[in-house]
């Protein structure tokens, strides 16, 4: 077997090597710089990280110090550098959330320390503010965190809320500027008066914080979305990635996933699955695995289907996570190297 510090990785462990080798003063400096979400999925693959060899530290060192001896040149804009940097160390959706966040500003404390909070109590700090202020703040927290807070208001709230974020078109830098003020207050902080413009919202952003709901929240919260708005309804469908959207996953990708799924999960799953997605499926196993998958979903009973839509569910999220980290392409090809 081929020796894995050797060989190609993440952006995630990549940054870890890196923060390993700069030693523990100099890794917590560069944390504070990152939201909670980097900061657990960095910190869980440097604990993971095992007899890394001496030429794969060197390696990555070596890279990154390529990336800014070729980037720092004089000519070379201060935006673009930060924003190659941080693409070619975190990968492109983590370092998109970072410079986000360094483009509205990195005194805009009252916002980001709802990222840390637990969603019930986010819920609890905006609950009686506006539905606008409601939405530009859920577009602004990480999905999964926003779903989880939208999922504590009534029905008629959540609606109205999805739609704000879906008809988002970025954010005046006076709007963000008050909004950071008012969390501020509630934080006993100090007001910052630097913020610059977002393009936070919108219905990718909508779609990001449906795929995290629950089945039963996010079917709800669709039909009504239907109703109200069926243009805007059907943008946002079109966004969301759904178990049947594994299909455009790529073989090596499918396998990668398959290999953190329980059989019991993917049985329950392929239940509700196409003919076509339940054999790429079988493709990419062994062909024991893949004829005794065949015989599990042939004897099983009648499965409720709501328990299905959970095990899809379970199953998209793990898929959404590991593109995160590098590990698939959701779109296809392409994408981080495999080992």
């Amino acid at each position: 077997m081929a020796d894995s510090n050797a060989s190609a990785s993440s952006g995630t462990e990549r940054a870890a090597i890196l923060l390993l080798a700069l030693g523990e003063q100099d890794a917590a400096e560069v944390l504070k710089h990152m939201g909670p979400k980097e900061v657990q999925r960095v910190s869980l693959t440097m604990a993971e990280l095992t007899d890394l060899s001496r030429d794969r530290v060197g390696n990555v060192l070596s890279e990154f110090r390529s990336i800014v001896d070729n980037q720092t040149a004089l000519g070379v804009g201060a935006d673009k550098y930060v924003r190659s940097v941080l693409t070619k160390a975190l990968g492109e959706d983590k370092a998109g959330s970072l410079i986000d966040r360094i483009m509205i500003g990195s005194q805009a404390s009252g916002l980001e320390d709802l990222k840390w909070m637990d969603p019930r109590a986010v819920a609890e700090v905006i609950r009686l503010e506006h539905p606008q202020i409601i939405a530009i703040v859920l577009s602004y927290l990480d999905s999964d965190q926003a779903a989880q807070v939208l999922a504590v208001f009534p029905d008629k709230v959540r609606l109205d809320i999805i739609m704000r974020i879906s008809s988002l078109d970025g954010v005046q830098p006076s709007a963000l500027h008050e909004l950071n003020t008012i969390l501020e207050k509630q934080f006993s902080g100090n007001s910052s008066n630097s913020l610059k413009s977002s393009g936070i919202g919108g219905v990718k952003t909508a779609a990001n914080i449906m795929n995290e709901l629950d089945s039963a929240t996010e079917g709800a919260l669709m039909d009504g979305f239907r109703d109200s708005d069926s243009t805007l309804a059907e943008q946002v469908e079109e966004l969301m990635f759904v178990f049947e959207n594994l299909l455009e996953i790529d073989d090596r990708g499918v396998q990668t996933l398959l290999r953190d799924v329980t059989s019991d999960k993917l049985v329950v799953a392929l239940k509700g699955a196409s003919e076509l997605l339940k054999e790429k499926v079988f493709k990419n196993m062994s062909k024991r695995a893949a004829e005794m998958l065949r015989d599990e979903l042939e004897v099983a009973g009648p499965v409720k289907v709501s328990d299905v839509e959970t095990a899809q569910k379970e199953i998209v999220a793990l898929a959404r996570r590991k593109a995160d980290a590098g590990e698939i392409a959701l779109g296809g090809s392409g994408g981080e190297q495999y080992v």
